[in-house]
């Protein structure tokens, strides 16, 4: 049974509802899930021809499969790129970026504030293959400028950052970028298409944790990277096929899935950061809270601007207290002190989650990596849920009227 064709100009809430390959011979309306690890083919000389050119049917799953397929035409047609490919994770993600782009001898401009196994694998990793890496200020241009080197080859930013939300101007990388003859990718993991589409802003990649807010649920792992034709098919779909960082068909098919309510799912979330970040900077308790949905956030104007006028679902704040034990003691208080909230280090779920980034996302950091990354010991992460905002207050409440 052959689909109808869908009509140009679709609004991404369409997309990301009807986007996908066409349904099988039994006309399912729900997109089918395909386990099988191979492909039979109908003659050798078919056979030949679809190893040649993987592009034009299917063969082998670490190759490509339909369910994984359906979840790349998906993601790209919302996140407005001419293509995708899944990835096993979303730091997945990153490495296939850099296998595809970067070699021996090469430059990278990264920002100091992003995901911590991000800068280990650009500091730590890469730095063994002879990447060089300079970490910058997210938000000083100034810095970014300065760092460029004739070898520079690629400007890798997340924004907002996890976990301070700082927000980075996308035109005005890309714009540096392109101008010294290197490449930008963000990674979109706070935001997501719903909110943030940097391709459009002038990034050439656009990374991605389906773990989070693409799923939404908390129940598989899963990342893509996002650019043109040429780059996925060409550069970034051998690496997968020869490296093998493949997404996994029942993954893609889980986060497929999520993407048909990830709209509705980002703006009550948006909705519930808010009136939880609104309440945080009023708490005495509260020495500073880092949202981009408030205007006390520096790049607050920025952020609406890119951000389709949302501030996320990720709301962070500092605790009082008078040295670093004692900022650690009252974090690890409010968590737990927690009876509604999860203590995990996942974010994009339903279920709102707190987390110490001190001592988990960024916990394998040096003190110096985490003092210049503004990662104090009173730091708490909230990744704000969908369950009722004043629910999730008076969970906070039970722990911060405690110090």
């Amino acid at each position: 049974m052959q689909g109808k064709k869908l009509p140009p100009g679709l609004r991404r809430e369409t997309l990301a509802v009807r986007a996908a390959l066409p349904p099988s011979q039994w006309g399912e309306n729900s997109e089918a899930l395909y386990l099988t690890s191979g492909f039979v083919q109908p003659d050798a000389e078919t056979s030949a021809h679809r190893f040649a050119n993987p592009q034009e049917g299917y063969t082998y799953a670490r190759t490509s499969n339909p369910t994984v397929t359906s979840f790349e035409l998906r993601l790209a047609a919302m996140e407005g790129t001419e293509a995708a490919i899944g990835t096993s994770t979303g730091m997945a993600g990153i490495l296939l970026l850099c296998m595809g782009v970067l070699k021996a001898g090469d430059h990278v401009i990264c920002s100091r504030s992003v995901f911590g196994s991000t800068m280990n694998l650009f500091a730590k990793e890469f730095g063994k293959f002879g990447v060089e890496s300079t970490f910058v200020s997210q938000t000083d241009l100034n810095e970014w400028q300065q760092a460029l080197k004739p070898n520079t080859k690629l400007l890798f930013a997340e924004t907002p950052t996890n976990p301070l939300t700082d927000v980075c101007d996308i035109r005005a990388l890309a714009e540096l970028a392109h101008g010294a003859g290197a490449l930008l990718a963000v990674d979109n993991c706070f935001c997501t298409p719903a909110l943030q589409r940097p391709v459009e802003l002038g990034a050439d990649f656009v990374i991605h944790s389906g773990t989070k807010y693409l799923d939404g649920q908390g129940r598989v792992m899963a990342g893509a990277l996002c650019g043109s034709a040429k780059w996925i098919n060409d550069v970034f779909a051998p690496i997968v096929r020869t490296a093998g960082m493949s997404l996994a068909p029942f993954n893609a098919w889980v986060v497929l899935k999520g993407l048909e309510t990830l709209d509705i799912r980002m703006r009550q979330q948006c909705a519930n950061a808010l009136q939880i970040a609104q309440f945080l900077e009023s708490h005495p308790s509260v020495t500073r809270v880092y949202y981009p949905g408030l205007p006390s956030h520096p790049q607050h104007a920025l952020a609406m601007r890119q951000q389709s006028g949302l501030g996320g679902g990720v709301v962070s704040f500092d605790v009082k207290g008078e040295d670093p034990a004692s900022l650690r003691a009252n974090a690890f208080k409010v968590i737990d002190s927690a009876q509604v909230m999860s203590i995990a280090t996942n974010l994009g779920d339903t279920k709102s989650i707190i987390s110490h980034s001190a001592t988990t996302s960024h916990g394998r950091l040096s003190e110096q990596q985490r003092q210049a990354a503004g990662i104090g010991q009173g730091l708490l992460r909230l990744a704000v849920g969908l369950e009722h905002p004043l629910d999730i207050q008076d969970d906070l409440l039970r722990g911060l009227e405690q110090l």
